[in-house]
């Protein structure tokens, strides 16, 4: 089998930091205004700080694909053409376009960077793929509606484009993404094809009959109503093999909005299973399923995938994702990283307790230990942490390298 890219969402500086230590052999970033997804929160990626992030990630050997896949009105195209000087300055490793004006604006401009082409342009065939090689592009990134054996055909019919596909994360109700419901819910202020979606598929929806306004009845018997526009969330881990015989080049994460534990744990769970296909085609992978399961998710389907997409791919019951393992800290560098031998600086994400049995990840490590003790910067015994608060904690077992470790409840149990 032939080499394929892990390519992972970065949302702000720290996110992009781990996933590619967790793994990732590229990233994706987006800066507001020109980014299907506008992150608030975190070290944020600007066009002030843009080249600070791909040079980020090219000093960790790693690729930066910079996201200009809105779909842009004059206005727009205005912004961008005085943005360009700092996109070009950015050097990224490719520009992912799905507006043709703005294709056209980073073609005369930047000509030295490679051009994706976004999945929101819905491709689905090998002549659309064809037509995007022949306007330049070195790159298509597949809708997420295409079977398998459709992308192993296109493959055949166009072998000299790469091809991208999505393999896990959050689906829209739309084609490929190309959603109007935020826009008319909130009369135009969140709009979705501006990185802006209030995600209305994800509501609770009730029935009104138009002579009785004020009785609202279930659509599906249930006390948090019926998600009747809400997918499950794509996992592909066990497709794996199947994709990358079939030609796929870069294999896509979703998830720029989603937390640094999210990132880190997906790019480690699908890194150790693209090496291990890599070796042996035939290997079992459920293994990795489970460890995707500890994330949160609204339950896992193939979509597409399979060319079997039923009812069985929607989420009735719940629109937020469920984790089968809570994220509790995270490891912090700091002047005193420690208190007393073994103690350890960390951020609280949800409340700890002393004896608790947890498990921790690194990007070379994964193994379960015992919360054995906890301290306040005073040196005081605590019997828990609370969530966000900085304390030091002893475990039973400390990672070889805690600078990038997490740690969260142990949740789905399976070792090889």
């Amino acid at each position: 089998m032939q080499d394929v890219e892990l390519l992972m969402p970065a949302g702000n500086l720290e996110k992009l930091e781990y996933a590619v230590r967790y793994g990732a052999d590229a990233v994706y970033l987006g800066v507001v205004d020109f980014s299907l997804r506008a992150m608030r929160k975190g070290s944020l990626i600007t066009m002030e700080n843009l080249k600070q992030a791909v040079d980020l990630a090219h000093s960790l050997g790693a690729k930066a694909y910079v996201t200009i896949n809105i779909f842009a009105f004059n206005n727009d195209i205005k912004q961008l053409e005085a943005s360009l000087d700092r996109f070009k300055d950015a050097k990224p490793d490719a520009f992912i376009i799905s507006d043709y004006g703005i294709l056209n604006l980073i073609k005369r401009n930047i000509p030295e960077v490679p051009l994706h082409i976004s999945t929101q342009t819905n491709t689905l065939n090998y002549e659309s793929v064809k037509f995007w090689r022949d306007l330049g592009a070195s790159r298509v990134i597949l809708a997420r509606e295409l079977p398998i054996a459709d992308i192993a055909e296109i493959r055949k019919q166009v072998p000299d484009v790469e091809l991208e596909s999505f393999i896990h994360g959050a689906q829209c109700v739309s084609f490929s993404g190309r959603c109007l419901l935020s826009d008319y819910f909130s009369k135009g202020e969140r709009k979705a094809n501006h990185g802006n979606c209030s995600q209305p598929c994800r509501w609770s929806y009730k029935l009104v009959e138009e002579t009785r306004p004020n009785e609202y009845l279930e659509i599906n018997q249930d006390d948090r109503g019926s998600h009747i526009l809400s997918p499950k969330d794509l996992c592909l881990v066990k497709q794996l093999p199947q994709l990358i015989e079939a030609g796929v080049d870069s294999l896509k994460v979703e998830g720029r909005t989603k937390s640094l534990y999210y990132v880190s744990a997906v790019a480690k769970a699908y890194r150790q299973a693209i090496d291990e296909v890599l070796k042996n085609p035939s290997a079992d992978l459920e293994k990795y399923f489970l460890e995707l399961q500890k994330v949160g998710n609204r339950g896992y389907t193939t979509g597409f995938a399979l060319g079997d997409n039923n009812g069985e791919s929607y989420s009735y019951d719940i629109s937020k994702g469920l984790a089968g393992a809570d994220f509790l800290c995270e490891f912090q560098t700091s002047d005193a990283d420690t208190v007393s031998d073994d103690y350890y600086f960390v951020k609280i994400k949800n409340k700890m307790l002393l004896n608790d049995e947890v498990e921790i990840i690194t990007p070379d490590e994964q193994f379960t230990a015992v919360v054995e003790g906890i301290k306040n910067e005073d040196g005081d015994n605590l019997p828990l942490g609370n969530t966000n608060d900085d304390v030091y904690v002893k475990f039973s077992r400390a990672p070889k390298n805690y600078k990038y470790a997490l740690v969260r409840t142990i949740g789905i149990k399976h070792y090889s």
